[in-house]
């Protein structure tokens, strides 16, 4: 790929020195590409063949820096676990630059898994297949989904061994995100009292991601309270497709709004408000139904950084922060609220529906229902049923729903799409998962992966030659953990 044809303009590169390091990726002894994600790349203005060629595959690799790249990796701290770090960093990725595409957005080109940096804490900064794969599949399904995510570019092999529990092949893959700007970024500058840095990177958050908060009477108070709206939307839809992220440390949550960090992440099978998969969450701090809690904390840590920036004096900055954070809540309830209704058929949320709603999820839970499957078939009564081993309690529930449909204004063919576009027949079940990962690992079939890629593409669809990938798993199929990329 020519090294003149990525259209960068490095505006994080152009932050002071003490933002980042600035180095090249570590290059790779035998890099082979796995895929490239052509309708991305073109979105981006790049030519997916140029990447598919061997220089291209060289840049995704990093063994070759393109023309107008500056390479960097980040520095960053976070609460991890409810712990606060403050040095962290990009410890296994390099971000090679910003490209600004054909339709005006500005994107960074991240490696993952390229290497050591001077934030690897004794890492080897590498990354295996396997979380590779996993979060290839998964950003480009929560796409797909309609969440806001980071995305995969791109993914390679290196031809190199990284050694964690035992030898597992090396992997890379090309991470797009609107910014790789984190609530631990603040608190990196906000650690060392360096107000001046904290201003700085406020100000390019701003121009960036929220330019209507440069108008505001209190641009950083706008900042943060879009911010807050942000999240709460983001995890309100984590919540309606099953999502549970397993890692949600303040270093691993976007200041855009995105999802990032596709570590120990899972989505539910049966539905479980406690639903834990993360191998390190031992005290379920992460668990499906503390995501909004834990966001809301998050957010918190984001606001104190922001304290000198609000008001000159302690009170009335405080002050501002809390009203601010006060917006969660109800954006939250809203996103979340409104979005089950469209699930269950609804045109608009009028008092007792979210009780209605509730008790739905309540059935399931109590019968272990599968949340997916179980969305997709209301209205469907024998199908729906047939998801219960007692459908008794779920038929007095479905009364009740009939009744509040026959208020509704929108026709069984509005509402047969309100449904269907709102709950997914497709979703990265943990299972296939693992299957596509294994067969790569170890067999180097790449086919499994191919296939969950097309399938998870358009997860509101039919596909009845694609049944299989519908179905939760047998027992002995059931994944109890995931594991984070490290």
């Amino acid at each position: 790929m020519s090294t003149s044809s990525w259209p960068f303009d490095n505006s994080y590169a152009r932050l002071p020195e003490r933002f980042h390091a600035r180095l090249d990726p570590t290059p790779v002894a035998a890099p082979c590409l796995i895929k490239v994600n052509h309708a991305l790349a073109r979105e981006m203005g790049l030519d997916p063949a140029a990447l598919e060629s061997a220089d291209g595959v060289a840049v995704l690799a990093g063994n070759a820096v393109p023309d107008g790249a500056a390479p960097l990796a980040a520095a960053y701290a976070g609460h991890q676990f409810g712990h606060f770090t403050p040095q962290l960093g990009d410890g296994r990725a390099i971000l090679l630059g910003e490209v600004v595409g054909p339709d005006g957005r500005r994107r960074d080109i991240q490696l993952k898994g390229s290497g050591p940096t001077p934030f690897s804490r004794r890492g080897d900064g590498r990354a295996a297949l396997g979380p590779v794969l996993r979060e290839y599949v998964i950003s480009e399904a929560m796409h797909a989904l309609g969440i806001p995510t980071t995305r995969a570019l791109a993914a390679v092999t290196t031809g190199e061994h990284v050694f964690r529990e035992t030898a597992l092949p090396g992997a890379i893959v090309a991470r797009v995100a609107s910014s790789h700007i984190r609530v631990g970024t603040f608190q990196y500058f906000a650690a060392r009292g360096d107000v001046e840095g904290i201003r700085i990177l406020a100000d390019h958050a701003i121009a960036r991601h929220y330019p209507e908060a440069a108008t505001d009477e209190n641009p950083y108070r706008a900042f943060l309270e879009a911010v807050v709206a942000r999240q709460a939307a983001l995890v309100a839809q984590w919540l309606l497709v099953g999502f549970i992220h397993g890692v949600m440390n303040t270093d691993n949550m976007s200041v855009a709004g995105e999802t990032i960090d596709y570590g120990p992440c899972a989505f539910m099978d049966a539905y479980d408000p406690g639903a834990v998969f993360s191998s390190i969450d031992h005290g379920a701090r992460y668990a499906y139904g503390n995501q909004p809690r834990i966001a809301q904390w998050n957010l918190t840590r984001l606001a104190e950084t922001l304290l000198p920036l609000l008001a000159a004096e302690e009170e009335p900055a405080l002050e501002a922060a809390k009203q601010a954070l006060t917006g969660f809540g109800p954006a939250f309830q809203s996103a979340y609220i409104g979005g089950l209704a469209r699930k269950i058929g609804l045109s608009s949320v009028r008092d007792g529906d979210a009780e209605l709603a509730q008790d739905f999820l309540t059935l399931m839970a109590e019968a272990g229902a599968d949340f997916t499957l179980v969305f997709r078939a209301l209205g469907d009564d024998d199908a729906l049923r047939a998801l219960f081993a007692d459908p008794a309690p779920l038929d007095a529930w479905l009364d009740r729903w009939r009744l509040r449909l026959e208020s509704d204004p929108q026709s069984p063919e509005e509402r047969r799409a309100t449904m269907r576009g709102a709950n997914p027949a497709f979703i990265p079940r943990n299972h296939q998962m693992e299957a596509a990962i294994l067969a790569a690992v170890e067999r180097e079939d790449f086919r499994p992966f191919e296939e969950l890629l097309d399938v998870l593409a358009r997860p509101f669809e039919d596909q009845p030659d694609r049944e299989r990938f519908m179905v939760p798993p047998k027992a002995e199929e059931r994944v109890l953990a995931t594991f984070c990329g490290t």
